[in-house]
């Protein structure tokens, strides 16, 4: 059996998506969650499924013990949904081509610090963009600049506001993420 981690800040609607996609999956499952906010509605979320969740700070994600953490739940992929910090060079090492991130915009436009959520969304509007999208890329040492796995995109209306915009991002996100992350998995044990 694969283990994931899922790393997750907020509402956590992506990580319920791959949640639900493995759940009764044989070969791949998420064996817990970790957020860095203790308000944060992913945790909810994981509750629902019955995954274990866990807190943690940034002292802790700095440390290079933290990936202890990790080996308590067999986790071999880290997947980042909605998680914001910039991943530790202890981790990029322990997981090499192992961490997916996912990012609402077709990088490598509107990628970067600084660049998630609404903020990528208004940049994409303010600029006039026809098409946005969304980007599932492995994490490397800077921000969204990781190996490209998979992009689809969307048209940008004319009248679009940020939530509208932002709603068929997460509708691309919601479609697509589960079955890359799979994928990917599986391209990696072929070779």
């Amino acid at each position: 059996m694969i283990h994931l981690a899922i790393f997750a800040s907020g509402s956590g609607t992506n990580a319920e998506k791959i949640m639900e996609f493995f759940e009764f999956d044989e070969e791949i499952t998420v064996s817990v969650v970790f957020s860095n906010k203790t308000d944060a509605f992913v945790l909810k979320r994981a509750e629902n499924f019955g995954v274990p969740f866990k807190l943690f700070d940034r002292q802790e994600f700095a440390d290079p013990q933290f990936s202890r953490r990790l080996d308590a739940h067999q986790v071999d992929y880290l997947v980042l949904a909605g998680f914001l910090w910039k991943v530790p060079e202890h981790l990029l090492k322990a997981f090499p081509n192992k961490i997916i991130n996912i990012h609402p915009a077709l990088l490598p436009k509107y990628g970067g610090k600084g660049m998630y959520g609404d903020r990528v969304h208004e940049a994409v509007l303010e600029n006039g963009d026809r098409k946005s999208g969304i980007t599932i890329h492995l994490v490397n040492e800077n921000y969204d600049e990781g190996r490209i796995l998979f992009q689809a995109e969307c048209e940008v209306l004319i009248n679009d506001t940020v939530d509208e915009l932002a709603s068929r991002i997460h509708q691309l996100e919601h479609r697509h993420f589960p079955r890359v992350i799979k994928e990917y998995i599986h391209r990696c044990f072929s070779h």
